[in-house]
């Protein structure tokens, strides 16, 4: 996975737009993995839903905590993405409080099967959704890679550590020291 090119594909968003009146003051916007991707330093975290317990409780709130500490690494961008549409990840991003993670909606999962991260959850009722995965992406490039153990379709665990905010960061803070 490493040195991989993100794959270029369009999701469909929901931003806000203050000249629309209304109690749903949005419209759709297209993004491509050229707008969040190219020409910054990012990381990008997968988990296999919005609402969903390890993803809502440690997760997102942790990656939201620690973006100051990301910033100092030289990280411009965190974003989570899932395989959800666009109104369950704003208003899961709203429900969380979150100011500084960026969420991506994948609603058709077309992102995640392109990376192969791809599985079924179907012994959960889920569907199709996303390995639980993290990674450091520069300029659009795969640079360092936190896949959980035990990929497979209807997993009957959700493992989660190496993809830990916690785990990426220190990963981040080693290859700065190795480089210097």
């Amino acid at each position: 996975m490493l040195s991989k090119k993100v794959p270029f594909v369009t999701f469909r968003t929901r931003v806000r737009d203050e000249s629309i009146e209304g109690p749903n003051p949005f419209r759709w916007e297209d993004k491509t993995s050229d707008d969040y991707f190219k020409g910054k330093k990012v990381v990008l975290f997968s988990l296999p839903g919005a609402f969903t317990p390890t993803c809502s409780t440690y997760q997102l709130p942790d990656f939201e905590k620690l973006f100051e500490e990301f910033k100092a690494e030289g990280v411009d961008e965190i974003y989570c993405i899932s395989v959800n549409d666009a109104f369950v990840m704003n208003a899961w991003a709203k429900a969380q409080g979150v100011e500084n993670v960026k969420v991506i909606p994948d609603g058709s999962g077309e992102f995640t099967r392109k990376m192969g991260m791809l599985v079924a959850k179907d012994n959960l009722g889920f569907g199709m959704r996303s390995w639980r995965y993290g990674a450091v992406i520069n300029d659009g490039i795969v640079e360092q890679w936190f896949e959980e153990e035990g990929f497979s379709d209807n997993c009957e665990s959700d493992p989660y550590g190496v993809s830990s905010p916690q785990n990426i960061l220190e990963k981040l803070r080693a290859a700065k020291v190795q480089a210097a």
